[in-house]
Parts: C-alpha cells; sequence; structure tokens
C-alpha cells in the first residue's frame, strides 16, 4: 500500500481514536516491500524540515508521513529527551508554543525558568515531563497564518517512532536527525552507567542498523546525515558512527551554546579547516550566505565558495512559500527563489518547509530518469 493510501487512512484513524493509546502507521519490522526505489544523489537534495510542517503541525508522524508523499529525500527532525531519557522528536525545549500544553491545567505547576543558550527561559520544558506525559499533549501548528485544523490532534512522536517512518517508506527515504540543544539536555536529565545524551542518539541509530560513510552501500540503503549547532558533539561522536555529519551555522553574531565562539569566527577558514575531519558539509542560515537590508538580498559572501574549496556540502536552512518569508528579488514566487539558490548560489540541498513545491520545481528543472 503506497502512502497516497496511508496518509488518509492514518488522518482519519487520528481523528475517531485516542492518538496516544497506540501506533497509528506500521512499524518497519511490519512493513513489507519490494525492491525499495533508491534515493536520488543525481541533484540537490529535497530536506524535509521537520517534515511538510506547512501543512501538518510540524514534527509529528503526519508531517513526515506527508514529505515522504511529496518526494522528500530527507525527513529532517529534532531530537530533544523526555524527563524519563526517552529521545523525542520535538524542535523547542519548552512546549509553550508548538503544543497545546497551556490546555492541560494538570501541568500548570510544572513552569520553569532555565538558562538556555545563555539567556533565561520561563515556560513548560520536555525535561519536566515524562514521555507517558508528554503524550497527552497535542501538536499544533507554530505559524497562525497556517493551516490550524489539525491542532491538538497528532502526538509528539519518539525517535524511534521518527525512524520507523522512515524505514516504512516504500521507497528509500533519509533521515536527518539533530542532536538539539545538548548542553541543556546533559545538565537536565541524567541516563544511567554515566551515559550522554550523544551516547542515547548514537546508541538508537545503531538500533536500527545507521551506519557507513556518505555514499557506501550501508549509507545508500538507510541514508542518514546528522546535524548540530555544537560542533563538540560532533566531534565526540565521531569515534562512535562514521554515518556522515554536518554542523549547522546560525546568524554570524550569534554564540554557540557549546563554545565562546561566535558563528563568525565559526565561518573562518580556520575553522573550517578544524571542523572539516569531523563533518562532509555545513548547514548555514541561508542570510549567513547572502546577506538581507529590507527584505531585498544583499552581495552574497563566499561562504559557499571556500566550504565547496574543502568538499565541504552547504545545506541551508530554511525556505517558506508564504510571502512573508519570501525576500522582495523573488515577486512572491517560491519557485524563483528555488531557483536563485541551487543554480546560481549552488548549494547542495535545501531545508524546506513545504517539500511538495521543492519537488514539483526540481521535476520540471531537472527530472529524474525514468525507472
Amino acid at each position: 500500500m503506497g502512502f497516497n493510501y496511508l496518509l488518509p487512512l492514518l488522518l482519519l484513524s487520528l481523528l475517531v481514536a485516542d492518538c496516544a493509546s497506540r501506533p497509528l502507521y506500521r512499524l518497519p519490522s511490519e512493513a513489507k516491500h519490494a525492491t525499495k526505489k533508491p534515493l536520488q544523489t543525481s541533484r540537490p537534495y529535497n530536506l524535509a524540515h521537520r517534515g511538510s510542517n506547512g501543512e501538518f503541525p510540524e514534527e509529528t508522524a503526519p508531517a513526515y508521513m506527508r514529505a515522504i508523499e511529496e518526494g522528500a529525500d530527507f525527513i529532517e527532525t529534532d531530537i530533544l529527551s523526555s524527563k524519563d531519557g526517552v529521545l523525542i522528536c520535538h524542535h523547542d525545549v519548552n512546549l509553550d508554543d508548538t503544543t497545546d500544553v497551556a490546555d492541560h491545567k494538570e501541568f500548570a505547576d510544572r513552569k520553569r525558568t532555565y538558562e538556555v543558550q545563555g539567556m533565561n527561559m520561563t515556560g513548560l520544558f520536555t525535561v519536566d515531563f515524562t514521555l507517558k506525559e508528554l503524550k497527552t499533549l497535542g501538536a499544533k501548528q507554530r505559524y497562525p497564518f497556517r493551516d490550524q485544523q489539525y491542532n491538538g490532534k497528532f502526538p509528539i512522536i519518539t525517535f524511534d517512532e521518527y525512524i520507523s517512518i522512515a524505514l516504512d517508506a516504500p521507497r528509500v527515504v533519509g533521515i536527518y536527525p539533530e542532536i538539539k540543544n545538548p548542553v541543556f539536555m546533559n545538565q537536565q536529565v541524567k541516563w544511567a552507567d554515566g551515559k550522554k545524551f550523544e551516547d542515547k542518539f548514537v546508541e538508537t541509530l545503531e538500533k536500527y542498523g545507521y551506519k557507513g560513510s556518505y555514499m557506501s552501500e550501508d549509507w545508500l540503503k538507510q541514508p542518514i546525515f546528522i546535524q548540530s549547532f555544537a560542533a563538540t558533539s560532533l566531534v565526540y561522536i565521531s569515534s562512535m558512527t562514521d554515518s556522515p555529519k554536518l554542523f549547522l551555522i546560525d546568524d554570524v553574531t550569534i554564540l554557540t551554546e557549546d563554545t565562546n565562539k561566535t558563528y563568525a569566527e565559526i565561518t573562518s577558514d580556520a575553522y573550517l579547516d578544524y571542523i572539516k575531519p569531523y563533518v562532509i558539509g555545513i548547514g548555514p542560515w541561508k542570510d549567513t550566505i547572502v546577506p538581507v537590508n529590507n527584505n531585498r538580498l544583499m552581495t552574497p559572501t563566499d561562504l559557499v565558495a571556500r566550504a565547496h574549496a574543502r568538499n565541504l556540502q552547504v545545506h541551508p536552512y530554511t525556505y517558506r512559500n508564504e510571502n512573508q518569508f519570501l525576500h522582495l528579488d523573488f515577486n512572491q514566487d517560491a519557485y524563483q527563489e528555488y531557483d536563485y539558490w541551487l543554480n546560481k548560489i549552488g548549494v547542495d540541498g535545501l531545508f524546506t518547509d513545504f517539500t511538495g513545491s521543492l519537488h514539483n520545481y526540481q521535476e520540471l528543472r531537472t527530472p529524474l530518469p525514468q525507472q
């Protein structure tokens, strides 16, 4: 059964059943597919940023299944932890903006203030909830101008469940998990035997057979990119897994969470030379590559050229179709933005909230050969 059939059935079951009570999709051990169509590697990667979250609440099963249906090469997620040490898919360390936790009065006393990346943050945090408690919450759409009809319908999913969705796809689909806020996670959550957040992350990948360097036979069977804004985490796991890693880069004025360096220092030639043995690419905020002033593009930096000179891929983020996210240069046309980044700037993949539109653009411009 293809995903065209699976998705409506999934949505129907979510509407009529308690979404936290049972799995709503087949686990990989139960999914039987004939020879799967391989991952395409002939054009830049379509990276589903938190799933197809332009349509469904981010980092939920339907968002990931929809992205696969729409043609994503990789589904991307952020990995955090529950209080009881279970790895979950959730972007923010708090639950306030993307779940209905405010409607759960039983959790009102969980509000805390923590220091996160050098700033005090007040809210309801994943690290103060067990997985069982987190599963009672419903995800909601982050942006008010996007479809709100699915708010509260879908649960937070675990790292294992996210992997199951990728492995259950009818074609080879890669995963792109982020080691998210590792400093904060290691401060607040303690695992047995002195294990760290990064250890549990790698153990999960190994459990499902993710291994192999970029483009190796093992990698092509189960493609993966591991990402983090924390270079120390990527260096730490480099002796534990040979799966390809990408170093994420934020606005050049921001300090990294694990060092006292700004991302301006992080993008220097010296730092790129330092990190190169540990990663196969970088994932910069797109405005770090092409600065913006008054919503218009400025002269591109040489970051892509310097990365490519070191044989590093460049996967910038985040591409969104709504007019408020499209710079004036693109005339409110997402295809013009894709064309600029893929053909003029020459990046190797795009993190997009709208997987389907990027796939359609690529099929028009660089269609894959029929198999």
